[in-house]
């Protein structure tokens, strides 16, 4: 569980779902993109890398401006990884044949959507 916390963080540091953040009554935006791929407060920040966050005291509760967090899904995440295996769709493709584009807009999304087939584990 540990790990998986480090792989949310890391995913919702460089995927943020709300690359602009609006504080209440304010009139001023937030360029949260922008501040989780500074590379002032991350080495690498275009990288991947979930151990950054290993031994690091940056939560999901927003208190710290270097990590904006948009929620937390800990526990929805791993019952999925818990219960099922997932493959994608075409049985030859591998991890690396993923197009990540994001679509710049005011909420992040995937340029072209991602299709899993899950598998109920068993063991």
């Amino acid at each position: 569980m540990d790990y998986l916390k480090c792989i949310l963080k890391e995913s919702l540091r460089l995927h943020p779902p709300v690359p602009l953040s609006v504080p209440r009554k304010t009139r001023v935006f937030i360029n949260v993109w922008a501040i989780q791929r500074d590379p002032k407060l991350w080495d690498r920040p275009e990288e991947f890398i979930p151990e950054r966050f290993i031994n690091n005291p940056v939560d999901f509760i927003g208190q710290n401006f270097k990590f904006i967090p948009f929620g937390v899904v800990e526990y929805v995440l791993a019952n999925l990884l818990c219960w099922f295996d997932w493959r994608l769709p075409t049985i030859n493709a591998q991890g690396e044949d993923l197009d990540m584009t994001e679509v710049n807009a005011l909420t992040a999304f995937r340029k072209n959507p991602l299709y899993l087939v899950p598998i109920l584990y068993s063991s």
